[in-house]
């Protein structure tokens, strides 16, 4: 009876101790709130409402017909009307559009003709799970498109094959092999996690042993702590990178085809606004393992919701909107469109800038974060 007695004691001061350690127990209560909510309504492999530009070199009653029932099928959104290729394919390598279709010359005399005109729809396929669904649908649609069409032309067109032929391109992936799409975003996976992880304890640690106050009876000023603690993971996240890149090329022989230069500064700057999370993480934490819990916590979104997993394109509004907060949302863009697009640093700029808005403001927080802290 004294052993249960004992027992007992115990788990009721665990459970006070519980109580009070209040980032614990929202972690707890939040953890699978989140999850539930990520896995319910977060994730979907079948994108939809896809942004598509368009490219008419014959707009006559056929060709309305088909760009009506693509729209109709709410795979597509045509966002653009381009006037040559050159132009689509530089919407198709920012990643402003999913798709570009383009209908021939003399589309419509050549289908009445029996000469089987080509209409090529050009896909990103960089990310071959969010391409599948629309171009499998497409040859179905345009069949579907046409088959009042073909019921009033003489009986021979009713015949396979068709008057017509659609033309499919993977763009930047035409194996479609998943690789391509996973291990450039892997590179991103792999800096968040680390270097999320080792600067949000490093602080920490600090308090959690005492030796802040040490560190802090020394002419070293707030900002010079942040520097000096987060540069050497610099290095550290630099080497990660060559890593990756380096199996990238040598165990799946995918391209780098951008502009080394434009990666390179990318890079840097996700390496600093991910140092900087962890910075601030370590600021609001008293131990080093409330400084793992909450960068554990940021690690499902960081997952599901910056289109490593699943397609970003297929996601709700309100779960797009948290992931374009995220800094390696726009890194996986940017490394995905350097390395498959050979984007250059025009093409990239749109997903740069939030990178280096981000790294301002998290610094900025954590720097007061830990002024406010020594005070």
């Amino acid at each position: 009876m004294k052993s249960l007695s004992r027992i007992v004691a115990i788990f009721i001061k665990e459970l006070v101790h519980l109580r009070r350690d209040t980032l614990t127990l929202a972690l707890i209560i939040g953890s699978p709130i989140l999850q539930l909510i990520l896995f319910g309504f977060a994730i979907n492999t079948d994108p939809r409402h896809l942004p598509a530009a368009v490219e008419l070199r014959d707009d006559g009653p056929l060709t309305r017909s088909f760009l009506a029932t693509l729209k109709q099928s709410s795979y597509f959104d045509f966002v653009a009307r381009v006037s040559n290729s050159e132009a689509g394919e530089r919407l198709l390598r920012s990643g402003a559009i999913s798709y570009l279709i383009v209908v021939p010359e003399r589309f419509e005399v050549d289908f009445v003709r029996g000469a089987r005109p080509q209409i090529l729809v050009a896909a990103d396929a960089t990310d071959p799970v969010a391409a599948s669904g629309a171009l499998n649908a497409v040859a179905f649609l345009a069949a579907q498109a046409f088959e009042a069409d073909l019921m009033r032309l003489p009986p021979r067109f009713a015949t396979a094959p068709p008057p017509y032929e659609v033309i499919l391109h993977r763009q930047y992936n035409p194996a479609g092999r998943t690789a391509f799409n996973t291990v450039p975003g892997l590179m991103g996976v792999i800096l968040s996690l680390t270097l999320i992880l080792i600067s949000s304890i490093t602080l920490a640690r600090e308090t959690e042993s005492g030796t802040i106050e040490a560190l802090l009876s020394r002419p070293v000023g707030s900002f010079e702590v942040m520097v000096g603690k987060t540069a050497p993971y610099i290095v550290v996240g630099a080497f990660q990178a060559c890593v990756v890149l380096l199996g990238a090329r040598l165990v799946f022989g995918i391209p780098f085809n951008g502009d080394a230069r434009a990666f390179a500064v990318g890079l840097l700057l996700f390496i600093f606004v991910n140092l900087m999370i962890g910075y601030l993480i370590s600021t609001i934490c008293r131990s080093q393992l409330q400084a793992m819990q909450i960068s554990f916590l940021l690690f499902l979104p960081i997952l599901l919701l910056s289109g490593f997993v699943f397609p970003f394109s297929a996601m709700p509004g309100w779960a797009k909107a948290i992931g374009e907060c995220l800094p390696i949302t726009h890194f996986i863009r940017f490394v995905r469109e350097i390395m498959l697009k050979g984007a250059g640093v025009s093409d990239v700029t749109d997903n740069v800038w939030p990178l280096a808005a981000m790294f301002a403001v998290v610094a900025m927080l954590a720097l007061a974060r830990f002024r406010q802290t020594l005070a």
